[in-house]
């Protein structure tokens, strides 16, 4: 990319000037294209967004990550701390699908799906464009004194963001506490549900913060992913891209003059408009090259193909394309790394899908209490344990009670013989097994032992029953 500028432009960020203070950026509202289609998509990922928490699947919430008492539903199935590995391959998968797309698209996820690009970009700006107008008008008001129109559209402004905020932080917070946990909150106040309220206000002005003074520098500085592709790009990988081979030609850019045939003069399709800079929401220069900044949000290729059809020249300067396909006139193909990365991706989806399916709704464990010796009682041998019983699923299983399978001998409960596992919930206990010393072959058997709710065996466990090492 010998064409372009030097490389003094990476030495800096738009979003901080010379003294290291925050500057604001006022791009131009976008229109077009792509613009059409990101707001269709944006509109279907809020919908999915704000809607997961409140689905539920078999009384599952169809999405919940409650880190603090250890409770995950992804689309509807519960994962027990006991499920984790199940949950950590779903993440995963989520990973190796990401660093797929963007090996192939590039940063496509960064400007189509993120949530922090769709509100920000799609939500709140345009409530800014609403409030404030385009970018010159955004930009006059910035520095206009505090009269009574400046405070009247930034009260205005503040609080419309300020409610929206407090909108997402519910939504956040129902996806961590769950949504029935959300609307107790809603019906018992904030006085009795103090902790969760607290939380509520902390998220609302974590989200306030983000989106009125820090918004693309959370992409710059605090997401690592767009440093992470730095690692994954190359240069077979698609991308929002100038085609500085078309754009600068012999000449380099030059300012539009109707009366002179541009291709003759050799000079470059790009008039030196500057409005692909204008538009962009991260304030970088496009024909600059791949950038930390980017997040492939199409902006500009909206506005550079507007621009092209108004001077009568190609559109598809600035358009998704391959650095290859730019300077060597490549097609875009399926590379080995690509391919690897796919293999890797069905590889553990199949151990997920696989797990998922063999999972049990109830799970039983039992273990020797530890320092306990076995006890002689009479002519049988006593081990004692301590049982867990997790009941995943949503019926309450009322009569359950633990059989020997394939041994003779008794178990006994301490407490109720029988006793109830509720939805969803956890029972343990103590138990006592007593089996017939002549039975007993060495000092250490391995017993198999049946959980039944009434007479339907729901789980089978095992566990070591210790014997005396001489039977004489």
């Amino acid at each position: 990319m010998s064409n372009l500028p030097d490389e003094a432009f990476r030495d800096t960020i738009g979003t901080i000037d010379e003294g290291g203070n925050r500057k604001f950026i006022f791009p131009k509202k976008p229109s077009g294209k792509f613009y059409e289609y990101r707001k269709w998509v944006s509109y279907v990922l809020l919908t999915i967004l704000v809607a997961n928490p409140f689905i539920k699947v078999n009384g599952n919430q169809f999405m919940l990550f409650n880190v603090l008492e250890r409770r995950f539903n992804v689309f509807g199935f519960p994962f027990w701390p006991q499920d984790f590995y199940l949950f950590v391959i779903s993440m995963l998968v989520g990973i190796v699908f990401i660093i797929l797309f963007t090996v192939v698209y590039g940063r496509i996820f960064c400007g189509w799906i993120c949530p922090q690009t769709i509100f920000l970009e799609l939500v709140f700006r345009r409530i800014e464009y609403w409030i404030d107008g385009d970018r010159g008008a955004q930009s006059r008001l910035a520095k206009q004194e505090w009269n009574t129109e400046k405070i009247k559209k930034r009260l205005t402004k503040w609080f419309i963001f300020f409610v929206i905020s407090f909108l997402i932080a519910n939504v956040f917070l129902a996806y961590l506490v769950g949504s029935d946990q959300l609307f107790l909150m809603i019906e018992e106040g904030p006085i009795k549900q103090a902790s969760n309220f607290i939380a509520l206000l902390s998220f609302t002005a974590v989200f306030y913060f983000v989106f009125v003074w820090f918004r693309e520098q959370v992409c710059i500085i605090a997401c690592p992913y767009g440093r992470l592709q730095g690692v994954l790009l190359d240069n077979k990988s698609i991308n929002v891209a100038y085609d500085f081979v078309r754009g600068e030609k012999e000449i380099g850019r030059a300012k539009y003059n109707k009366q002179e045939d541009r291709a003759a003069t050799g000079k470059g399709d790009c008039i030196d408009c500057k409005q692909c800079v204008h538009v962009c929401p991260m304030g970088i220069d496009i024909r600059n090259g791949t950038q930390l900044e980017c997040t492939n949000c199409t902006a500009c290729i909206d506005e550079c193909d507007t621009i092209m059809e108004n001077v009568g020249l190609p559109k598809g300067l600035i358009r998704y394309a391959s650095e290859d396909e730019i300077e060597k006139k490549e097609p875009f193909r399926f590379t080995a790394r690509m391919k690897g990365y796919t293999a890797v991706l069905i590889i553990l989806m199949g151990i997920f899908i696989g797990m998922l399916f063999l999972r049990n709704d109830v799970q039983a464990i039992v273990l020797r209490l530890p320092g306990q010796l076995f006890q002689h009682k009479g002519d049988k041998i006593s081990n004692i344990y301590t049982y867990k019983i997790v009941n995943k699923t949503l019926n309450d299983y009322t009569d359950i009670h633990f059989e020997l399978i394939g041994q003779k001998g008794t178990i006994k409960n301490v407490g109720n013989q029988k006793f109830k596992v509720p939805k969803q919930g956890i029972s343990q206990g103590t138990l006592f097994i007593e089996i017939d010393k002549a039975l007993l072959e060495s000092d250490k058997t391995k017993v198999e032992i049946g959980v039944f709710n009434g007479d339907k065996l729901i789980e089978t466990t095992s566990t070591n029953f210790l014997g005396p090492r001489s039977f004489n």
